[in-house]
């Protein structure tokens, strides 16, 4: 539910085309709709902006189904994460307009209904190794679904430093920079120390043994001498992009 719909029961309860019980009824699917499988979060968009997401693991094929088909008749748009090319051909039967992201393992569904304005800013998503990428593109999609613009900066690690003084215009000029590293997770607090613009730092499990996978990166972003940096979850692609997309729009 947006103010938009609200509005619009409020004016036909006005003009009696719309009885109390009926608006009534309404209200109470406004809260959330209970799928059986699920209960549907329908005021959070109302709440907080943006609809609610789908976390597929853990969901049958057929559970995804259904939530998204019921998000579909609510108008909202959909991202689905954490979602293989299996589900998302079985998401495609009931939403033709579904699209994958393959490295992102993600799905998006734009009804078209509900456009959010492009934010003037970019946000810059930085990963430290190729094999940071499938959580990089976790966090690059969900601020794409967003509507903000991604500038992808790829393999600049600390192995290599050179690599990201060549990309530093790209990164100084974003109003928020996502680091994507796993290894010793060293990235993200050199790239503070670089850049007067706020770091959101995300450990990957990508590394050998005693990196615990991701625990030493976590740790490690967690201690970083550099301030301005602040940490999401090991692999969290999408609490980063999501964050991210808060902040540009500030």
């Amino acid at each position: 539910m947006d103010t938009g719909e609200l509005r619009d029961v409020l004016e036909k309860i006005s003009k009696g085309t719309m009885n109390v019980e009926e608006g009534l009824a309404f209200l109470k699917n406004a809260y959330y709709l209970d799928v059986g499988c699920a209960k549907i979060d329908t005021h959070r968009e109302f709440r907080v902006g943006y609809p609610e997401v789908i976390y597929c693991p853990g969901k049958t094929i057929e559970q995804v189904q259904i939530i998204v088909k019921a998000m579909l008749e609510r108008g909202s748009n959909i991202l689905a994460t954490r979602a293989g090319e299996e589900l998302f051909l079985e998401v495609k039967k009931i939403a033709p307009d579904a699209v994958y992201h393959g490295t992102a393992r993600a799905i998006t569904i734009k009804t078209g209904k509900k456009k959010l304005e492009t934010p003037e800013g970019y946000i810059a998503v930085v990963t430290a190794g190729t094999s940071d990428l499938p959580v990089a593109e976790e966090a690059a999609v969900t601020a794409e679904f967003y509507e903000n613009r991604v500038e992808r900066v790829i393999d600049v690690g600390v192995a290599g430093i050179h690599r990201l003084f060549q990309n530093i215009d790209t990164i100084r000029g974003a109003r928020v920079v996502i680091v994507v590293a796993g290894m010793e997770g060293a990235l993200p607090g050199i790239i503070s120390g670089l850049v007067a613009k706020p770091v959101i730092a995300v450990p990957t499990s990508v590394g050998y043994g005693a990196s615990f996978n991701g625990l030493a990166a976590l740790l490690a972003m967690l201690n970083s001498c550099a301030t301005g940096v602040c940490v999401v979850n090991i692999d969290n692609g999408y609490g980063a992009g999501y964050m991210a997309n808060m902040i540009n729009r500030l």
